[in-house]
């Protein structure tokens, strides 16, 4: 069997590594520069199992996502981890809305995904405190924990005997006859493939591997609030709005978590940083990438509305109620206090397109996955499978 290195450990990296190792027998080295699993894009996601009705019929993210809700809730499930398909609301707050949530209902039905229009007096029965004029009932969504599931697999690929190596970092990548080499800090790593997925360093270890990636990630902060204690009976599962069809991010929305507590968000704001979880956490690096990037200035020309008003509700507290308000009314500024944000992997084109589908690229005895935000976690056990294909085509 052949020998594959994994550079990433969150959700997505240790899915592969486990469908290699653990379901096809490959010899497997995982590589995660931080010194625990999941501590970034996975550990701080909003644990949404997602169901798959928001995505272009047809496309990676639309297939993946509704064979992932079901196969990461079943292995969940499986393994112990919590995880609860609770159902979720999609809710038109005024008439303007409608067509699009009728759009949305069409997309949904288009991807196999269970949902049914409903009005505000049986939206109101599941969701006593919302506010609409008719919304979507989703069946198949629910919240998961993801770090949960990534202790499983790294459990399941210990006890296979995988080589999984924490506080390691890929510092070069050298092709070499016959296989991959990379560079760390502790030593070479030397094996028949590659896999690469670093999520919000993805596109720089194609870069040390010697591939130039049709895309460069973003990063984008998602500020989180939550309810507090005595607030939290607002919400009984999730409620989302009806969102913009030329964004991937879905709206500041309200989830019930599987404590109990009662999260809401994300937006959507450019991070100054890779890994830059607050207004404070800078890089001089990455903002001079970032500045360089031809496809920051077509972004940004291409939703200058939508960034300004993005980071004005990052900044007001009282502005990010308020979106809340337009789905729970009785939600106010001081019902809400601050919770850790996240950052988003965002592949963007040089003409400032978002990538809007998961994006992986492969040269000989390497695989990419150049862009895998959201449904990724959900989608994760699909994109392995997907990914663990590519590699056995890679070293044909």
């Amino acid at each position: 069997m052949a020998h594959v290195t994994v550079i990433g450990g969150g959700v997505v990296g240790l899915a592969v590594a486990r469908e290699l190792r653990v379901v096809r027998g490959h010899h497997v080295t995982v590589l995660e520069k931080e010194n625990g699993w999941a501590r970034h894009q996975t550990g701080h996601n909003s644990g949404v199992l997602h169901a798959g009705l928001y995505y272009r019929p047809g496309s990676e993210k639309a297939r993946m996502c509704v064979a992932g809700n079901a196969s990461m809730a079943a292995y969940a499930r499986e393994h112990g981890v919590p995880v609860s398909v609770c159902g979720k609301l999609v809710v038109a707050t005024d008439e303007a809305e409608t067509g699009r949530l009728r759009d949305l209902a069409a997309r949904a039905e288009a991807n196999g995904v269970p949902a049914r229009a409903i009005g505000p007096d049986e939206a109101r029965e599941h969701e006593p405190a919302v506010r609409c004029v008719a919304a979507l009932r989703v069946e198949s969504t629910g919240v998961v924990d993801f770090t949960g599931v990534c202790a499983a697999m790294v459990e399941e690929l210990t006890r296979h005997e995988a080589d999984l190596r924490l506080g390691t970092e890929a510092l070069a990548v050298r092709r070499a006859p016959g296989r991959v080499e990379v560079a760390t800090g502790t030593g070479v790593v030397r094996a028949d493939a590659l896999v690469n997925c670093a999520g919000l360093h993805s596109d720089r270890i194609a870069d040390l591997a010697g591939v130039r990636p049709r895309a460069r990630i973003l990063p984008f902060r998602g500020e989180y609030y939550e309810l507090r204690p005595d607030r939290r009976h607002l919400v009984t599962g999730l409620v989302y709005p009806v969102p913009n069809p030329e964004l991937p991010f879905l709206g500041v929305h309200l989830t019930r978590m599987l404590d109990g507590s009662v999260h809401a968000g994300p937006n959507a704001v450019l991070a100054l940083r890779r890994e830059g979880y607050r207004w404070r956490d800078a890089s001089a690096r990455d903002l001079v990438e970032v500045i360089r990037f031809p496809g920051t200035w077509g972004l940004a020309r291409r939703h200058v509305r939508t960034g300004i008003t993005e980071t004005l509700r990052s900044l007001s507290r009282a502005r990010f109620a308020a979106d809340l308000a337009r789905l729970v009314p009785d939600i106010g500024p001081a019902d809400i206090v601050r919770a850790p944000a996240g950052v988003r992997a965002q592949a963007v084109l040089a003409d400032g397109r978002l990538v809007d589908d998961f994006l992986i690229e492969l040269v000989p005895r390497q695989v990419h996955v150049l862009n895998a935000p959201s449904p990724a976690a959900t989608s994760a056990l699909e994109i392995a499978t997907r990914v663990a294909d590519r590699v056995s085509s890679v070293l044909n």
